[in-house]
């Protein structure tokens, strides 16, 4: 993978307009800049204080930290998680070539597109809580995609404390999840390095992917409509670790959701505005744009979340929050994605009667 080589793409995207129809970064003078970073500051501290008293979920380590970036700053943040991750992996992939190294041709390949898919989500994004980022142990930092904030206030005449406030709700709960639940972070990290230890550049695997992907379409389906491309080549052994991914993000999701809308609901009173506009702005995606959602997963990581916030409302209307809570206490109280259709079910066999007899 060059690594230089995604950098370059990515800036180059994520800063001028692209077939895909991404908008350039709107100007941002300094007083602007300046305000950002002290609005983020603040918003980010009352989030947290409105995101603990919603949830109870307190972070274990200390308080959460806005860093306002622009879209190349993004992409430098992600790059280095990625590298973080994949270094290991492209390391042995490398190893049992049979010169030891991946040819330059296709290392530069490797890093255009993922430079594409970076650069591309750059426009898009607004803020992220990445508790990979390399260059953040704490897990305190939460970032903020300035141009791209700044850019929806302008076109919608969006009131810019209170949708700064809105965004800041979402990142800072998957802080305090990821924080606050003592066994959480070190479970998804665990799932990730499964999925990578079984990553292979198998050439009879992408055409096996391939004649699954043609029979789909034969048969009138979607075939990256579930987990994108890399549901589509992974091998089934993988799959069962990505489902419990996609489960899991669903139920994260779906709770950051809940949690924006019942924390904001007195300090962020334009919330439903805002939620609507951001709604169909994924709705208009051009067709470019939605092949892309749906290659990278996307598109299927968007029906997750709706999925995940409805298994939330409805375990909670149901037995309450003191129902809710069983989520948090180990990885085997996590819900699949059935469960997640189907909450009663999970309910069912989470009850701590059912279990007392079982």
């Amino acid at each position: 993978m060059s690594w230089d080589t995604a950098e370059r793409v990515a800036t180059w995207v994520g800063t001028r307009r692209t077939l895909a129809g991404a908008p350039t970064a709107p100007h941002i003078d300094a007083a602007t800049a300046a305000r950002l970073e002290e609005d983020f500051a603040e918003v980010t501290a009352q989030a947290e204080g409105l995101v603990i008293e919603a949830t109870g979920l307190r972070p274990l380590s200390g308080e959460a930290r806005a860093r306002v970036v622009d879209r190349p700053g993004w992409v430098k943040n992600n790059l280095s998680s990625f590298r973080h991750l994949l270094d290991p992996v492209l390391g042995q992939l490398e190893a049992n070539t049979l010169r030891g190294t991946l040819p330059g041709a296709a290392r530069s390949a490797a890093g255009a597109q993922l430079g594409l898919v970076l650069g591309w989500m750059s426009t898009r994004v607004l803020g992220q809580y990445d508790l990979l980022f390399a260059g953040d142990t704490s897990g305190d930092a939460v970032s903020y995609v300035g141009p791209n904030i700044v850019a929806l206030e302008r076109r919608h005449g969006f009131p810019p404390r209170q949708f700064r406030l809105w965004i800041a709700l979402h990142e800072v709960t998957h802080r305090c999840q990821f924080t606050g639940v003592p066994w959480l972070r070190d479970y998804f990290l665990s799932q990730v390095d499964q999925v990578l230890a079984e990553v292979t550049p198998d050439p009879h695997r992408i055409a096996e992917a391939l004649g699954r992907a043609a029979q789909a379409v034969r048969q009138g389906k979607n075939p990256l409509e579930d987990a994108g491309m890399l549901g589509l080549m992974a091998p089934p052994e993988q799959l069962a670790v990505i489902a419990r991914i996609q489960a899991m993000m669903s139920v994260l999701e779906g709770h950051g959701d809940v949690t924006m809308d019942r924390a904001g609901a007195d300090a962020v009173p334009d919330a439903a505005w805002f939620s609507r506009v951001l709604r169909e702005r994924r709705n208009r995606a051009p067709r470019p744009v939605r092949l892309l959602q749906q290659l990278v997963g996307i598109e299927a990581k968007m029906r997750q979340y709706e999925q995940g916030e409805n298994f939330i409302r409805a375990v909670e209307s149901t037995g309450g929050p003191a129902a809710l809570a069983r989520v948090w206490e180990g990885p085997d109280r996590l819900p699949t994605m059935e469960e997640i259709r189907q909450p009663a079910d999970w309910l069912a066999r989470t009850d701590p009667a059912s279990l007392i007899a079982g």
